[in-house]
């Protein structure tokens, strides 16, 4: 199974800490935000890596090179304007040769572990048409209280009104992690340009397409320089511990 990391996004909200590194290469204990993903998914088996930059995206390469040194092989998807997740994630399609593929966002932070979206990998091609998309969903952090989707038995939906939902009662909703498992389908009919992935979620999950899962485990959003600290300080409190 292949992996692509989104590393592509300017980090508005990151400033002064991006004006002159990319947001996957700040650093937590020493070790940049995108290495601690390329090991977990070594650590899963997962060593055929593609990462999309735009912003200071010489850097990234030249940080990681070829992913020799995490036991990884890494190759790189150049945007001379960064094209929106969705659209990333499209130029970078024929990477994956047909196959389901683990996409992660190069700035949240995280100990899932990928080796569960290689067994739901499967599940993509046996429910090839029904299914395209496996969501990993966290609780709700501060910054982010109204959530984005529900799950209901392994299903993902982005509205209430559905009638299974209010028989069930379910009223939660939860935040996507920015951790998934896509089957190549679910982007071939887009074209090619700046494409949001949100919208197409939401359009899929209106046609039962989309699954999913609620993980407990830690998650870390680093959307602003403050989360960066409070997480650098939490790492730090763990390590003394």
């Amino acid at each position: 199974m292949k992996a692509m990391i989104l590393a592509a996004g300017r980090g508005e909200r990151m400033r002064p800490l991006t004006d002159r590194l990319p947001k996957p290469l700040l650093k937590i204990a020493g070790k940049s935000l995108i290495e601690y993903h390329i090991e977990a998914l070594v650590c899963a088996g997962v060593t055929d890596i593609i990462i999309n930059h735009a912003w200071l995206g010489a850097k990234i390469e030249a940080q990681l090179g070829d992913g020799s040194r995490y036991g990884a092989n890494i190759c790189y998807s150049c945007e001379s304007q960064a094209l929106e997740t969705a659209g990333g994630i499209k130029q970078a399609l024929p990477f994956f040769a047909g196959e389901p593929f683990i996409v992660v966002n190069g700035d949240v932070f995280s100990d899932y572990p990928f080796s569960q979206l290689i067994d739901k990998s499967e599940c993509l091609l046996s429910l090839k048409g029904s299914c395209q998309a496996y969501l990993v969903l966290v609780n709700n952090p501060e910054h982010h209280p109204e959530g984005d989707f529900y799950c209901v038995e392994s299903c993902v939906f982005d509205r209430y009104s559905d009638t299974v939902l209010e028989k069930k009662g379910v009223a939660k909703r939860y935040t996507y992690s920015g951790i998934a498992c896509y089957h190549p389908d679910f982007f071939t009919s887009m074209g090619t340009g700046k494409y949001a992935l949100a919208p197409m979620l939401r359009e899929a999950m209106s046609q039962g397409q989309v699954m999913g899962e609620v993980y407990q485990g830690q998650w870390w959003d680093i959307g602003t320089p403050q989360r960066l600290e409070e997480l650098r300080l939490q790492i730090k409190l763990n390590i003394g511990n």
